[in-house]
């Protein structure tokens, strides 16, 4: 009864993944010096709890199933979506959090669309075994992990290190 019903319930264990999700992002996001790969630490770290906890994963992204109008899983989604526009803000030089991400530009806006569907689609790719025909492919010893950072490493100008 505590939570109404089953919309309810799913949509509180929604808000503890997603805060959970940010912990880990931020924890990654932690781990680096360098705006560049403090965006690639936080884009491993997306993938990695959708490997760890993919039911989880992938309850937090299906509206269907959740309310994302009740106020703690508002709130947990939105710290996410900030911590994910703060390190692509940091990686172009530029603050988006807060205020300043109330208004942005499109240029912006392509740039967070255009990291958070590189990491999400892989993830769910991953998730959903559609990735296996191109890792059998790999390199042998080449997986998941470095099939990732090489993306990520082509989405970035002039990575750190290379």
């Amino acid at each position: 009864h505590h939570f109404g019903d089953l919309t309810g319930l799913l949509s509180e264990l929604a808000a503890i993944g997603f805060r959970r999700f940010n912990a880990a992002m931020v924890a990654a996001r932690n781990s680096e010096t360098h705006p560049l790969m403090k965006g690639m630490a936080n884009a491993k770290a997306y993938v990695a709890y959708g490997q760890a906890r993919p039911g989880m994963f992938s309850l937090m992204f299906r509206n269907e199933r959740i309310d994302m109008t009740r106020p703690s899983l508002h709130e947990a989604a939105t710290a996410s979506f900030e911590g994910l526009a703060s390190a692509i803000g940091a990686g172009r030089n530029e603050k988006l959090t807060g205020d300043a991400l109330e208004a942005i530009s499109l240029d912006q806006a392509a740039a967070i669309a255009r990291a958070w569907s590189l990491v999400h689609g892989f993830t769910t790719l991953l998730l959903d075994g559609r990735l296996k025909d191109i890792l059998h492919r790999l390199p042998e010893g080449t997986g998941v992990d470095q099939l990732l950072d090489a993306m990520l490493r082509s989405t970035v100008s002039r990575p750190p290190g290379v």
